[in-house]
């Protein structure tokens, strides 16, 4: 494993060779949120694996240069500095959101598109306004209170309520990787990258023009809708849903996950 700067200074780790696959963890993870994957994935290819700005070793000096805007076109450039275009990105809840910002904006940067547990933002700018004001007041207690405190919290959030039944020990890992984040970064993230933050994409999802794969859980109650519609709006993407696993099939259901993602990512384009 290697750890190099990228564009706009992204700490990005890059595991094998072949066919680049880029992975995007979600919002308190770090690339280390992929570990337990990174074998099985990296036969064959080159894993790009960055830290999201505002997570892990990626700074983010304000809340823009932590927006998914902002962080789709770093993306883009460091994917360019590897000469690692086009590249198959798989991206989870925050990751999924930047890697469907880059196939939307930067097409040509995307081979195919597996898509976890994604938001296309929210549509309505009344509610825009009032995730943004819940992000802001999430932001200033962990500014408050700090980085554990806020993890604590953070893993009692509903979305995560199939959690109770991991494993002590990948529980353990999991807060140990979030608690690893600063209050800082997560707090500019929360104000700069939130889904009341970002730019709505539900108007030009019919861009997207990568094969795509769109995952979700089935006991995700909050995530599968929004999931179901992302893939409803990308030409010929196609829906699977990983049964007895939440927002984060890649924690719950690691094997059913990687069958999936593998199986995508191997089909002949042609079939």
């Amino acid at each position: 494993m290697t750890a190099v700067s990228g564009a706009a200074d992204w700490a990005v780790h890059v595991h094998g060779s072949g066919r680049p696959l880029v992975l995007l963890h979600g919002f308190t993870g770090t690339s280390a949120a992929w570990d337990e994957h990174l074998e099985a994935l990296a036969r064959g290819r080159r894993l790009i694996v960055p830290d999201l700005p505002g997570h892990g070793r990626t700074m983010a000096a304000s809340p823009a240069d932590a927006s998914v805007e902002a962080a789709a076109d770093a993306l883009a450039a460091i994917l360019a500095s590897h000469a690692a275009t086009p590249a198959d990105v798989l991206g989870y809840s925050l990751g999924a959101r930047v890697a469907l910002r880059l196939a939307v904006v930067h097409p040509s940067a995307v081979g195919r598109l597996v898509l976890e547990s994604p938001s296309a933002g929210i549509e309505a700018a009344d509610a825009r306004a009032r995730r943004r004001e819940a992000d802001e007041a999430l932001a200033a207690r962990l500014e408050r209170d700090g980085i554990d405190a806020f993890v604590d919290e953070w893993e009692h959030h509903p979305i995560f309520h199939t959690h109770t039944a991991l494993p002590v020990e990948r529980r353990d890992r999991i807060r140990a990787m979030r608690r690893g984040n600063t209050a800082a970064g997560l707090a500019a993230s929360l104000r700069g990258g939130g889904q009341g933050a970002m730019e709505p994409l539900f108007d030009r999802l019919a861009l997207v023009t990568a094969r795509t794969l769109v995952l979700a859980g089935s006991l995700d109650h909050t995530g599968r809708p929004r999931a179901e519609r992302v893939a409803a709006g990308i030409p010929g993407a196609r829906l699977a849903l990983v049964e007895d696993a939440g927002h984060t099939p890649h924690d719950e259901q690691p094997g059913a996950f990687r069958r999936l993602v593998l199986d995508f990512l191997q089909e002949d384009p042609a079939a």
